[in-house]
């Protein structure tokens, strides 16, 4: 009975070890990167060739105007793409669309090295009266619909994945989330420049107005 006593002990902590385990590389999976080193850019010279995007996105990438996006510690790859779709008229908007046209693929590569590693601050918490439901579409999506579940692809704390890339939306001001996913469901050209932004683009189409409110406000609480 000792012997088989000692087995069950050594068994279960093989199996706390492994759960353990499992559990650390969860959250490495999806723990906010800061400089995640995926372009061949230089920060240093990325912050002097910032200048002009502070005017919408801050000093630093925390933008203090909710209409526009913060990309302060925005995955690097995520940003030269889109940097890349913006300049060849695959993803479009009027001030961006003119200040990629200018950039070179050293310029994209420095800017998108510089906000990668800059902190993002605290922003706004969620609205209580509606974050249970955002919550719930971002956790479990709406199997019935054909929603997924945000998290799928966006993680627990909204980090994203840098390698795919998918973006870093954790803390995002809801006002430009908002406006983003109503931008995906409008069908225009200006969000259908590859599979992913399709695949955002299906699932926008599925949410109810009151629900995109709830989801962004559910995003912008996230840390």
């Amino acid at each position: 009975m000792k012997m088989f006593g000692e087995k069950v002990v050594n068994n279960m902590s093989n199996i706390s070890k492994t759960l353990a385990a499992s559990s650390l590389g969860l959250v490495r999976a999806f723990a906010p990167v800061k400089a995640d080193n995926l372009v061949d850019g230089d920060a240093e010279a990325g912050k002097t060739k910032s200048t002009v995007c502070a005017a919408c996105h801050g000093m630093d990438g925390n933008s203090l105007n909710p209409v526009w996006p913060s990309i302060a510690g925005q995955h690097s790859k995520y940003i030269k793409q889109q940097l890349e779709y913006f300049k060849a008229g695959e993803r479009k908007n009027i001030l961006m669309s003119a200040q990629a046209m200018a950039l070179s693929e050293e310029d994209m590569n420095d800017l998108a090295a510089y906000y990668a590693s800059q902190a993002a601050t605290d922003r706004q918490v969620a609205n209580p009266d509606i974050v249970a439901k955002g919550k719930r579409l971002y956790q479990g999506g709406d199997n019935e619909r054909g929603i997924p579940a945000c998290i799928a692809c966006h993680g627990p704390s909204g980090a994203g994945n840098p390698g795919v890339p998918y973006p870093n939306i954790g803390g995002q001001h809801a006002t430009y989330v908002a406006s983003s996913l109503r931008e995906y469901a409008a069908e225009n050209d200006n969000r259908s420049n590859n599979a992913t932004q399709k695949m955002m683009r299906d699932i926008a189409l599925k949410l109810e107005p009151s629900e995109i409110e709830a989801l962004a406000s559910y995003i912008q609480g996230l840390k």
